[in-house]
């Protein structure tokens, strides 16, 4: 018999329990990966329609759906909405990605002049209690977008008022609040550069 001494017993027996825990955290994100993708999918779909009026269009707007890069050399998804096949709006993935805890995804609704049709928060890592303030959920925030356009005249109004611009802050969070409106800003600009509703590489055909 193999005499262990209780160090080394020990020390089997605590990689034999991290070893199992991996398994079955991998495991765990392996089954569960694609409902809770699903889940997000579902909760984007929710959004666009809060974001655009349901008798501003008639077609199938998560179905109208192209790919495209935006000025970050992001794939983004652009959702189109059309009645009787004339455009009326976009829904647009905009990514602010200098959150203060990095990365937020957005959703910006416009209308076929530009015009803000409205702005929901999809992910983001911020702190609570302070940058969670940009979900709707927690504050009205985000909707003082809404009815808002980009133009040369009110081009430097585009930023928090602590930089000179028109939005507020939040107390004590003011990089959350500036990277949404600078993404918000680059969406608009963006947008205007491009053809959103000719044919192009469809949502179905992303590898």
């Amino acid at each position: 018999m193999i005499n262990i001494n209780p160090i080394s017993k020990a020390s089997l027996i605590l990689a034999a329990f991290a070893l199992v825990t991996t398994g079955l955290v991998a495991l765990t994100h392996l089954l569960t990966k694609d409902t809770i993708a699903q889940a997000q999918e579902n909760a984007i779909q929710q959004t666009i329609n809060q974001l655009v009026p349901a008798d501003l269009y008639n077609n199938a707007i998560a179905q109208d759906c192209i790919i495209k890069q935006d000025t970050n050399g992001q794939t983004i998804r652009v959702f189109r909405a059309r009645l009787e096949q004339t455009p009326v709006a976009t829904v647009i993935e905009s990514i602010a990605p200098n959150g203060y805890n990095g990365r937020i995804d957005l959703l910006v609704a416009l209308d076929s002049k530009y015009k803000v049709l409205g702005v929901r928060t999809v992910k983001h890592n911020e702190t609570p209690g302070l940058g969670d303030k940009i979900e709707l959920k927690k504050s009205n925030w985000i909707t003082h977008f809404s009815g808002l356009s980009l133009t040369e005249q009110n081009e430097k109004n585009w930023a928090v008022r602590n930089d000179g611009g028109m939005f507020d802050a939040f107390t004590g969070a003011t990089i959350t609040p500036r990277a949404v409106v600078a993404a918000v800003k680059n969406t608009l600009e963006w947008a205007k550069d491009q053809s959103l509703f000719q044919p192009g590489l469809e949502c179905g055909d992303q590898q």
